[in-house]
């Protein structure tokens, strides 16, 4: 690349650049699956900040530049997990294997993130002025040494329904539990928490929904080359693929490697299967 692009599609380029950097967990915890998910987080990071193969430089200089490529760096409990300064957001997901569905926990699917989310962290909502960002979900699969197998970057639209659909859902339930008679509910942000379920007033029952959502390897693999043993895609919209600068559409367009590719074609409307849409898929497969 001519210069670094703090974006998505830099970081794609940046890991075509460097396919075989490690997701080195050895520096973060003693908790071995944590570790492994907290170095996922800093490799995605590092490849949007342009860091991948310099795991060795000061703290003070990746500190740097994640302020210069970072508006948000996340709090570990509430989404996103970083954003991109005046960008998207991003959430990162560990899976254990290749085709195992995404935990998303208490936290719906999201096509995009909005403020008025009372789900999304509070630093979030400050970190920028913004009202709706797109989001990415960047889902790894690490082997048992650690080493990357695959990796999805998939906008929330091309893998998510409206919001609408979720919160329908969960609007129903929580009214369904709220009407049960003869309980002392309480509002959260989960379906319900009943205090004083025994008569001494002090046991209290918290109600939360589990989501999770299937692999995009289940939805989208028939775009995919399983005989590979490193995999990396890119998927967004063609519309939000034409958003980027001219100058990242045109660097990214120009690799060339074997096993890299770069083309528009079409997948189905998350809001209405039945409607084509057209999808920018740029994968990288060694």
């Amino acid at each position: 690349m001519s210069r670094q692009f703090y974006s998505v599609l830099g970081a794609f380029m940046n890991i075509v650049n460097q396919p075989n950097s490690s997701i080195n967990p050895a520096k973060i915890s003693n908790n071995r699956i944590n570790n492994i998910g907290d170095a996922l987080e800093g490799y995605v990071k590092d490849a949007i900040a342009g860091l991948l193969g310099r795991e060795s430089i000061e703290n003070s200089v990746r500190d740097r530049v994640y302020s210069d490529a970072f508006s948000w760096l996340g709090n570990g409990s509430n989404p996103p997990d970083c954003i991109i300064k005046n960008g998207d957001a991003i959430e990162i997901k560990k899976v254990e294997s290749l085709k195992s569905d995404i935990a998303l926990n208490s936290s719906h699917p999201r096509n995009k993130l909005y403020i008025d989310d009372t789900r999304v962290a509070s630093g979030a909502k400050t970190a920028e002025k913004w009202k709706v960002k797109d989001i990415v979900y960047a889902i790894g699969t690490p082997d048992s040494s650690a080493e990357l197998k695959r990796l999805w970057l998939i906008y929330g639209d091309c893998y998510s329904a409206s919001r609408q659909v979720y919160e329908k859902l969960f609007t129903i339930i929580e009214k369904g539990v709220n009407s049960i008679p003869d309980t002392n509910f309480q509002k959260t942000n989960e379906l319900g928490k009943v205090k004083k379920v025994d008569p001494l007033g002090i046991t209290t029952m918290r109600i939360r929904g589990m989501w999770h959502i299937a692999n995009p390897s289940k939805i989208y693999g028939h775009l995919m080359d399983p005989t590979k043993t490193k995999q990396f895609y890119l998927l967004m919209r063609e519309n939000k693929y034409q958003s980027f600068s001219q100058e990242e559409r045109f660097e990214i367009e120009n690799i060339k490697k074997i096993g890299y590719s770069n083309e528009v074609i079409e997948i189905r409307d998350p809001d209405n299967p039945a409607r084509l849409i057209k999808a920018r898929i740029i994968k990288y497969e060694i």
